[in-house]
């Protein structure tokens, strides 16, 4: 009887099949891959917050000492990073400028005193230098 109850209940192969593909599919996207896709939609959500800054974002990079359109060319970079992180044929070129962009972001922080704002573009930074590097490494054992 428990076998007949234990039958009922089970899917037949047929209908697991499909699924379990789609999970073997998603389960063999590398990690380095999945940090760089990451990456660029951290880039991206940083863009958009620059390029359609509310007016406390512009009004900080005029206390900081940047033009009040400054926030244009921040988040034009950022949007320029995603894309170059998101094509492996540019990630090496893209973690290079996310890089820049949150090593400026960083002294920019740290000039001002304002500490507590600056691990995030630290943390960042340091995760566009992995990428860089994994990037560099595959791309030189590619053209050995």
């Amino acid at each position: 009887m428990s076998d007949s109850v234990s039958a009922r209940f089970r899917s037949p192969p047929s209908a697991a099949a499909p699924w379990s593909s789609k999970v073997e599919q998603i389960s063999n996207i590398p990690w380095r891959q999945v940090l760089a896709w990451a990456l660029a939609a951290f880039f991206v959500a940083g863009s958009l917050g620059n390029i359609f800054a509310p007016r406390s974002i512009i009004e900080e990079y005029v206390r900081w000492g940047y033009p009040h359109w400054f926030h244009f060319v921040t988040g034009s970079l950022e949007l320029t990073t995603a894309v170059l992180l998101a094509r492996a044929p540019t990630r090496l070129w893209g973690a290079a400028l996310g890089c820049t962009v949150m090593c400026a972001a960083l002294g920019t922080l740290i000039i001002h005193r304002e500490y507590a704002h600056a691990a995030l573009p630290l943390v960042v930074a340091g995760l566009a230098t992995v990428v860089g590097r994994i990037t560099w490494r595959q791309q030189l054992s590619n053209s050995a």
